[in-house]
């Protein structure tokens, strides 16, 4: 690796090659200023929507990712300076650099490095810095699903209940880090305490877990799952999760709203 940990789990500064800076001037050089607008009309970054106040300077997820396989040796420090910006590219490079870390420390067997990297990913999501769906998406399983999968989910609970939309979407997303593995529980649990909240992101969130579920873990859990709550969930998370069943079961379930 890179990136090191000195004596007593400090950032070995010797081993540190990049900067916040760095990557920022990374992504500028790939920006296209069509594409910014494009963006944040996509992300909805307009007044009342949910991503109101977002900036963006027109970089796609692919200049992205270029950027973050040059720069992926940022020590914790620099990557909050990326997860403090305004601009939403700073953010996904962010968030994007420690999926890398975590991902090569889960290889090392480097548990201490993980959970630091998991205690500072809670601590982003709190802080609100995760928020957008994109930043949700690209990270909630691959970092808290992962680690919490043999662990206490308790992280993921709290989330749950937590009214904001992001830390809610991540609580969701997380879970399929479980699904992944084959344990359907918590996704289940998760989002049957998540039925009354119709808010547009959470209900896609909702119903493509539970579509997740059918299809890599139990259809008749799935199934199951809508036998018992098809009539209290919201049309768009109901037309998700059921986007695999046969449109007979499909209307069935329809018409049980």
């Amino acid at each position: 690796m890179i990136f090191a940990r000195g004596v007593g789990d400090v950032w070995d500064s010797a081993f540190v090659t990049s900067t916040a800076d760095d990557v920022k001037r990374a992504l500028a050089d790939v920006s296209d200023e069509a594409d910014a607008v494009n963006l944040a009309r996509f992300f909805k970054t307009g007044p009342g929507e949910y991503g109101e106040g977002d900036v963006f300077i027109g970089v796609r997820v692919p200049g992205t990712r270029s950027v973050v396989r040059a720069h992926a040796d940022l020590d914790l420090p620099e990557v909050t300076v990326l997860l403090d910006s305004p601009v939403h590219e700073h953010r996904l490079a962010g968030l994007l650099v420690l999926v890398t870390q975590f991902d090569r420390a889960a290889k090392a067997g480097d548990d201490a490095l993980r959970e630091k990297i998991v205690s500072f990913y809670l601590d982003l999501v709190m802080r609100g810095r995760v928020n957008n769906w994109d930043l949700v998406d690209s990270s909630a399983d691959r970092i808290l699903g992962t680690w919490l999968f043999d662990r206490p989910r308790d992280p993921v609970f709290e989330l749950a209940a937590d009214d904001d939309l992001w830390r809610r979407r991540v609580a969701l997303l997380s879970t399929f880090g479980f699904i992944r593995r084959g344990d359907a529980s918590t996704t289940l649990e998760v989002a049957e305490s998540v039925l009354g909240d119709r808010r547009d992101l959470t209900q896609k969130a909702t119903g493509w877990m539970l579509r997740e579920v059918g299809k890599r873990v139990d259809r008749a859990l799935l199934t199951g799952f809508l036998d018992r709550n098809a009539a209290a969930m919201g049309r768009t998370a109901l037309t998700y999760a059921c986007e695999h069943l046969t449109a007979e079961e499909r209307a069935g379930y329809r018409a049980m709203r």
